[in-house]
């Protein structure tokens, strides 16, 4: 049980300091807030990684979860317990910024941090931004996690970091999600097109973490 509350509060501050970014720092119109919110959410990451990477493996994100469970790293049953507090976690976080920004008075670009596709980027082109960069990410996960050819004590850092490369890429287009459980919190509360566009954010996730386990299981796979 301890891993599975582990995942639960690493989910909770990851939503709560990334989201929370983008709400309090007036959402991701400009360089600068891009970048803000990117490293918001990768050094959340980071943070997180070297407080419960020794207990749970600091998931934090059910497409990581599915890239180890696929690459034969945790069984199935454990894997999908941890998705389900990490929805669980995210879904405290956004409760908490629910909470802060009912109770405080400033003008906000957004209120929650939900991801939708931006102006000008279709359903398809939203898709493909999310795998594309979820396989990224989780790619580096599996590779600087292994166990015999990982980054060691530095995986924490080289994934938080990954993190913050792919948020400055793909944030303009669709927000950046490459986390399921980020993204279905936030469209709770924001209902509208970020509820009817949130498939698109749990399934292309879901996608590229597979994609990057087969990739890994062929180029990472010990001799």
């Amino acid at each position: 049980m301890r891993k599975y509350l582990a995942e639960l509060i690493g989910t909770m501050v990851l939503v709560l300091m990334g989201c929370g970014s983008a709400i309090f720092n007036g959402g991701c119109g400009t360089p600068a807030q891009v970048l803000m919110v990117a490293m918001a959410f990768g050094l959340s990451v980071v943070a997180m990684a070297y407080t419960i990477g020794g207990t749970s493996g600091c998931h934090i994100n059910p497409a990581i979860t599915l890239g180890c469970m696929l690459s034969g790293r945790m069984k199935t049953k454990e894997g999908l317990m941890y998705m389900l507090f990490q929805v669980i976690g995210a879904l405290i976080g956004s409760t908490l910024l629910w909470i802060l920004t009912s109770n405080i008075d400033l003008p906000y670009a957004t209120t929650t941090g939900a991801n939708v596709c931006a102006e000008g980027v279709s359903l398809t082109g939203g898709f493909l931004a999310e795998m594309i960069f979820t396989f990224v990410f989780v790619l580096v996960v599996l590779g600087t996690t292994d166990a015999k050819r990982g980054a060691g004590n530095f995986a924490g850092l080289a994934i938080g970091l990954s993190l913050v490369l792919v948020h400055i890429v793909c944030i303009p287009l669709t927000g950046t999600s490459v986390n399921p459980a980020r993204s279905i919190a936030p469209a709770l509360f924001e209902g509208g097109a970020a509820l009817s566009q949130l498939w698109i954010f749990i399934v292309a996730p879901f996608v590229g973490a597979a994609l990057s386990a087969g990739v890994w299981n062929l180029i990472g796979k010990n001799e």
